[in-house]
């Protein structure tokens, strides 16, 4: 390694790499040391321990823009990007470190680059082409003098300008933005398809999963999404399956705190670093890493930081044949959790997820993928890809569980009762194949929940997946959909709020307690939980439903309507509308917004339907499109024990009957 006074970092696309050899050799001709990597590491290595510590060591950081680095968030440069603008921070000497070249006509204004670069001044050699003049300014830059000024008279590299990166930051938030309905759409998107892990407290915070509320656990980690290092970029569904995989593994260590993939995942595709997501995340440590899969062949690269420090606790790369994937799963676990000096303790369970037909894996993870994507083109092509799975190892567990919840939200979306059936098909062959599998556990008790309102069954179902794995996220929040579908509020908030203490970034999660606490008339819990999550997710049509409720039962009706005609959702803005303008007194305009309402959405919102008749005080319609919301299988109909706005009719005979006609307990 060349003395940190004289060493130069170049970084660039790979399709740049001519142009970059030709700097390089300019440089290296003038005497100037330089670190350039054409080839030895731009495979799984490229982000291996030697890379981060050559961009921490070196003087001058010279990134290498063009048109082919445009519009690319996830090519590995831009994490040497990243890595060298977080230099900047630490510098105090205000010399120049940032130096950036263009090798075509891409300019500094309207270029897709980081703030900081943005601050300095650009040099144009084209096509890498370099001039004396150029090799002279970066020798001067490495001397001890003072820095060159530019022709304008200004020196020659201004100071990193925190003030614009922390406004770009903060506008990198992640938006979580998925289908979930709070109240009167039911349970169906409150759902995710990702393992989510690791173990739970009791709720007892006035909010769960406020940072500032407690130190951070020692033996917490985030897994970060692994970066797609293959030639053609297309295996991203691989490298994220295999991070996903291995969080699932991670997550059976007793004694650690693995935070669930939605949170963790959000931040793809983002510029925050490493302190910033794990401040967000609450957590001490953070794994990321790369994937190489070409043919039969697989390069997976990983690093174990530690997240205050950004000190390496542990690296390493695997150079094996794609079938040996779960040997290499195992390895970097065991390896992860020895540096945290906890025990890896394999779980029955995690056979259920892996099979001896490596392409059977390989679909299983692109249906998964298809399913993240949660829209019904997404569900559609989860299914082919599950049955591709299944068809090349029929007793192949995994696939099962994932093809039961994507055929039942395509069922939800066409009303199609052979496709709940073949839901149900599904996931009672992943109970039959995985009988320790919690995955297939929770796919069932969630089609009980959502299809047949089989309520013990669920419970029963739920139960058995958190006894297998009692850390799951996701379990922890269908588990709190059910209890508070039954009315078990204290119980359902204290799910809830396990669920979100593992997956802190997931939106659904925090409005499922929301209800909880609009109910139970914590107005003051409602307020504060819906302004942390619109940090999250601020023009969540859900959350800004779930806000106009809140508003109209604290007697806010003007705040309530001008909230609820910022929804972008027909249903929930028509609806909240027609309620807020009967509170203020306005009948026509009430009726108005509730006859569009009827004259759209009958067929899929007759609970809401219901529920603004409840609101206004008429109960006999209200009942009336109750019963169809029975009839239709309305899901929403779920929140019948807890919705605020239909309070009116729990006096009433019928609301009693209805309640039996559910099997719901009736106190």
């Amino acid at each position: 390694m060349a003395e940190r006074s004289r060493s130069v970092f170049l970084s660039y696309a790979s399709q740049d790499a001519d142009a970059a050899r030709r700097i390089c050799d300019a440089l290296r001709a003038g005497g100037i040391e330089v670190w350039f990597d054409q080839s030895e590491l731009r495979g799984g290595d490229a982000w291996d321990r030697q890379i981060r510590r050559q961009i921490h060591d070196c003087a001058l950081f010279i990134p290498i823009i063009s048109a082919t680095t445009q519009g690319r968030e996830e090519g590995y440069f831009r994490r040497e990007w990243k890595l060298g603008v977080d230099r900047t921070h630490d510098r105090s000497d205000r010399r120049a470190f940032l130096v950036p070249v263009t090798i075509d006509d891409t300019r500094d204004a309207e270029a897709d680059v980081p703030e900081a670069f943005r601050a300095v001044q650009w040099t144009r050699l084209p096509a890498g082409e370099t001039s004396p003049a150029f090799v002279a300014r970066i020798s001067q830059l490495l001397s001890p003098s003072e820095p060159p000024a530019r022709a304008d008279g200004r020196a020659a590299i201004l100071p990193f300008n925190q003030g614009a990166a922390a406004s770009r930051r903060s506008k990198l938030i992640p938006l979580l933005i998925t289908l979930f309905a709070l109240l009167g759409v039911g349970y169906l998107a409150l759902d995710n398809f990702a393992p989510s892990k690791r173990t739970s407290t009791s709720a007892t915070a006035s909010l769960p999963g406020e940072p500032a509320a407690t130190p951070i656990n020692e033996k917490s980690i985030a897994v970060l999404p692994f970066i797609d290092l293959s030639e053609k970029h297309d295996q991203e569904y691989f490298s994220d399956g295999l991070a996903d995989e291995l969080l699932d593994l991670l997550a059976k260590t007793p004694g650690l705190h693995v935070i669930a993939r939605t949170s963790s995942f959000s931040f793809k595709g983002k510029s925050d670093d490493i302190p910033t997501i794990a401040k967000k995340l609450h957590v001490a440590n953070i794994l990321e890493g790369s994937v190489r899969k070409s043919g039969d062949r697989l390069r997976v690269t990983t690093q174990l930081i530690r997240a205050i420090s950004g000190e390496h606790l542990w690296s390493e790369t695997y150079d094996r044949e794609l079938k040996d994937v779960f040997a290499v799963q195992d390895e970097i676990a065991a390896a992860v959790v020895s540096q945290l000096k906890l025990k890896l303790v394999p779980a029955p369970q995690s056979a259920a997820h892996r099979t001896s037909n490596i392409e059977a894996y390989s679909e299983n993870l692109l249906g998964r993928e298809f399913s993240n994507q949660e829209n019904l083109d997404g569900w559609k092509r989860a299914i082919e890809a599950f049955h591709r799975a299944i068809a090349l190892d029929p007793n192949y567990v995994a696939p099962y569980d994932g093809l039961a919840l994507a055929e039942l939200y395509v069922a939800d979306e066409a009303g199609d009762a052979a496709g709940y059936q073949r839901a149900k098909d599904a996931a009672a062959k992943a109970v039959e194949l995985g009988p320790d599998d919690p995955n297939a556990y929770a796919a069932r008790g969630f089609i009980r929940l959502n299809i047949t309102w089989d309520w013990a069954g669920a419970q029963a179902d739920f139960e058995k997946a958190l006894a297998l794995d009692p850390g799951d996220a996701r379990f922890q929040q269908r588990y709190g959909l059910l209890l508070a579908t039954l009315g078990r509020l204290p119980e359902a908030i204290a799910a809830t709020t396990n669920a979100i203490q593992l997956d802190p970034l997931q939106t659904a999660t925090w409005r499922n307690l929301i209800g909880c606490f609009l109910f139970t008339r914590d107005f003051g819990g409602a307020r504060e939980a819906i302004r942390r999550v619109l940090e999250i997710s601020p023009e969540s049509p859900y959350l800004l439903d779930a806000l106009g409720l809140l508003q109209l039962l604290e007697g806010n009706a003007a705040d309530a309507l001008a909230t609820f005609r910022r929804i972008d959702v027909d249903a929930f803005r028509l609806s909240g509308i027609a309620m807020a303008e009967h509170t203020l007194k306005e009948p026509k305009a009430s009726q108005q917004a509730l006859d569009v309402l009827i004259s759209k959405y009958a067929a899929v919102a007759a609970y809401q339907i219901g529920g603004v008749y409840a609101w206004r005080g008429d109960k006999d319609k209200a009942f009336d499109w109750m019963e169809r919301a029975y009839a239709q299988r309305d899901e929403g109909l779920a929140n019948i024990k807890i919705d605020p706005m239909i309070y009116s009719l729990r006096s009433d005979p019928r609301y009693t009957a209805l309640l039996r006609k559910m099997n719901l307990p009736e106190s």
